[in-house]
């Protein structure tokens, strides 16, 4: 199984969230064009922006309804 690029992984995410590539932003704590350049493959997040990411996963999660 291959694995998903961190710009496709933060794309997901952010769609899934229903958040708009500002306010996934605001989530990250980061500007409005290092989300467009993450997402674009131009660039990537540091560590301290990846917890953050990884945060937004783990209550993603959480909140999922169990089937």
């Amino acid at each position: 199984m291959p694995k998903i690029s961190i710009s496709k992984m933060i794309t997901e995410l952010r769609v899934t969230l229903g958040l708009t590539q500002e306010q996934f932003a605001a989530r990250v704590g980061v500007t409005l064009s290092t989300i467009n350049r993450w997402e674009n493959s131009k660039g990537k997040p540091s560590p301290l922006a990846m917890l953050r990411i990884e945060e937004l996963q783990k209550e993603l999660k959480q909140n999922k309804p169990s089937k």
